[in-house]
């Protein structure tokens, strides 16, 4: 069974729990690419090729996935500029697994994005292109997450990354090398740093970037009791970002501890209604501010698997996707992700 530390910034996964809540799948058939998810091997937590198939099997139709990185297999050895180079080695040997078509139809990791600490300036072309090298053809750009809070109660200590990392020359140098490679940009913050992503995409309109999990709106520590509040902030922030037509934006990743959500303490698992109506306000702000040919839905597995089952997430996202047209609905699911990471489906 999957577990988690107790003081890991990530919710437990409990496999029976989970089990609690079974649901008819709603639109089998609608294609879905999952333009976010994680493969790790940790001490203490599982999540692989086997353990991804899992989900992805339980009945949406799953045509495709985008790996996103998270430290998983760097390098032990070497400059330490390239470890993560391990990183899509690891993942592009999975990609080839399923290409195979030995593990179904389902093309897992379709689309790889790494790490590449951009801190490194000019010289991150060369690990860049280290990167598109290792990657098989699948490499599409790298995350470099950038999440920090004074709360230090907030902070992942994974990760450690100063404030104001996005205005830093240097990172701003290592930024540069992306669009004429050709790769994006995924980026990871806080709801109070959304200013910050939009002054990175209007300092480099030529570079496509990919705001993660609707922008990060906090609502613990600090945040905690404030989540009008907040709501306000985000959503004005979410607008001013919107008017960079280089930006788009992915629904999810609303599970995680920062989020303040207790689905995880009920006695059962949250039902997709559920899902659904906590999640709306934030769906439906970002939808009417991009568009749907800016959004895209992710699972952000195996981080929200400790709230909720993929099946019944991705029944939530319909139920949000409700009114949208056949067209919006295809963007929403799959159109956007595949335009954004270029892939074939």
């Amino acid at each position: 069974m999957s577990t988690t530390t107790t003081h890991s910034p990530y919710i437990p996964v409990r496999d029976e729990w989970l089990a609690r809540r079974k649901e008819a799948i709603l639109e089998p058939e609608l294609p879905i690419v999952d333009p976010h998810h994680h493969l790790w091997e940790r001490p203490d937590w599982l999540y692989m090729l086997d353990d991804l198939l899992a989900d992805t099997n339980s009945g949406h139709n799953i045509v495709a996935t985008v790996f996103v990185q998270c430290r998983s297999m760097h390098r032990v050895s070497g400059p330490e500029a390239f470890r993560p180079v391990g990183e899509t080695e690891f993942v592009n040997g999975v990609a080839a697994m399923s290409a195979s078509g030995g593990y179904g139809p389902t093309k897992v990791c379709a689309g790889i994005v790494g790490h590449v600490d951009l801190r490194n300036g000019e010289k991150s072309r060369d690990v860049l292109e280290a990167h598109i090298r290792a990657g098989g053809g699948r490499f599409r750009g790298i995350r470099h997450i950038t999440a920090y809070d004074p709360d230090q109660s907030l902070m992942n200590p994974a990760y450690a990354p100063p404030p104001g990392l996005m205005y830093d020359e240097t990172f701003r140098k290592g930024f540069a090398c992306l669009a004429p490679l050709n790769l994006s940009f995924d980026a990871w913050l806080y709801h109070p740093q959304i200013g910050d992503v939009t002054a990175l995409a209007q300092a480099f309109p030529g570079t496509t970037i990919c705001l993660n999990h609707v922008g990060g709106p906090l609502a613990i520590g600090a945040y905690e009791g404030k989540r009008a509040e907040v709501f306000a902030d985000w959503s004005k922030s979410i607008r001013a970002l919107a008017a960079c037509p280089n930006v788009v934006v992915k629904l999810g990743g609303m599970a995680m501890r920062i989020t303040g959500w207790d689905f995880h303490t009920k006695a059962e698992p949250p039902s997709s209604e559920e899902l659904a109506a906590a999640w709306k306000p934030y769906v439906d702000t970002c939808i009417e501010a991009f568009g749907a040919s800016r959004c895209m839905f992710e699972s952000n597995f195996p981080v929200d698997k400790g709230s909720y089952g993929y099946a019944a997430f991705w029944n939530a996202c319909k139920i949000l996707a409700k009114g949208a047209s056949p067209a919006e609905k295809t963007d929403l699911f799959s159109g956007t992700a595949a335009r954004f990471y270029r892939l074939e489906i």
